[in-house]
């Protein structure tokens, strides 16, 4: 099959012909038919987060369930899936909590060392990264990794199902539990943060603010639901917010993760409020705080990953949402690519006017 590989970091992605092996166990394979572009994967691509060269990268995955192994009960051969990089093994602890995003046993999900690779290249292992490997015709994939959708759902917007909207709107909906009477601020309107306001909409949160330093994004997270709107590049984002509230914001969504935009953000917090660290641009980014500030204004500071989903539970309630005209995601699909463009894809990712880029022709 047909996959974009990354052969080494920083040298970006490549076409090339590789071996995908046949289910085993719970292993599904699925034909993808879209792929989208997280700027995860472009910073796997260049740092080593857990996975080394030579690999196939790619998380937002959608498509046809092609195969199954003998021990999968979850799908059928025809469904129409949706990829999930959280990797869980459903029997520990934190699972049995509900928090599958805190499993302690991810490796469940994948094979052994002594097992044949998923993925090869003239008979040398190619790795797959968050267990999916999504930029390539087909993946094969544990079933915990994959949430039945209906087959309404378009396959662009399904594929931002699996993590971008995820990953915004749960952590205002799971992490936050944003109620009507809240105020919340969302800083960042690329695709994640568009998904927050897309969470905060459906909670029926009543002020919603938006941050950004573009114009033309702020007017789009404007019609993604957000009441007001603060471009930071031309005002005092912590006054605009204060001047709005009087008192700061209950929940306060940072999806940029650069020090000095952190350190506004938790002044923008509101007695009793809390701040949810979920971009990350800046990987060596830091954030000073005061625990008496903290202890006497009853803030708090927390860090969330993948929006604590359940995405077996929330991915199919997202695309619910979608086919009964609740849940904006076809303005999120700005551009459609082929798998040869995934380095002219992520370029094109700067541009303010794009909110998601995803692979749709696989041929």
């Amino acid at each position: 099959m047909k996959a974009s590989i990354v052969r080494e970091f920083g040298g970006g992605f490549s076409v090339a012909d590789i071996d995908i092996d046949a289910p085993v166990g719970r292993e599904v394979l699925v034909d993808v038919r879209a792929s989208g572009l997280c700027h995860s994967d472009e910073l796997a691509a260049t740092h080593p987060l857990g996975y080394n060269p030579p690999m196939v990268l790619g998380h937002e995955v959608a498509g046809v369930v092609s195969a199954v192994g003998p021990d999968v009960t979850q799908v059928s051969v025809g469904d129409h899936v949706v990829g999930c990089l959280v990797q869980y093994c459903g029997t520990c602890r934190r699972c049995l909590e509900g928090k599958q995003t805190l499993c302690l046993n991810p490796s469940f999900t994948e094979r052994s060392s002594d097992e044949a690779p998923r993925l090869s290249e003239n008979g040398v292992a190619v790795a797959q990264g968050m267990g999916l490997g999504g930029f390539a015709q087909q993946v094969l994939v544990h079933e915990h990794q994959l949430a039945v959708v209906p087959d309404e759902v378009p396959w662009p917007q399904a594929a931002l199902l699996g993590c971008g909207v995820v990953t915004g709107a749960g952590a205002v909906l799971n992490i936050a539990d944003a109620q009507a009477s809240d105020t919340v601020v969302i800083i960042g309107t690329g695709g994640v943060g568009l998904n927050a306001l897309n969470g905060a909409v459906t909670a029926g949160v009543a002020t919603i603010i938006a941050i950004d330093i573009a114009d033309e994004k702020l007017e789009r997270a404007r019609s993604f639901g957000a009441t007001h709107v603060i471009n930071s590049a031309t005002e005092d984002p912590v006054a605009a917010v204060l001047a709005i509230t009087g008192v700061g914001a209950d929940a306060v969504f940072d999806f940029v993760g650069l020090g000095p935009v952190t350190q506004q953000a938790l002044q923008m917090v509101a007695p009793g409020g809390g701040l949810y660290l979920i971009g990350v641009l800046d990987p060596t980014a830091t954030l000073t705080v005061s625990p008496v500030e903290l202890l006497s204004m009853k803030r708090r500071v927390e860090g969330v990953y993948m929006g604590g989903t359940t995405a077996k539970r929330d991915i199919p309630l997202y695309a619910r949402l979608y086919l009964e005209g609740r849940f904006e995601l076809d303005s999120l699909v700005s551009k459609e690519i082929s798998l040869s463009e995934v380095n002219e894809g992520y370029a094109s990712l700067k541009d303010p006017s794009v909110a998601r880029v995803v692979i749709t022709d696989l041929a």
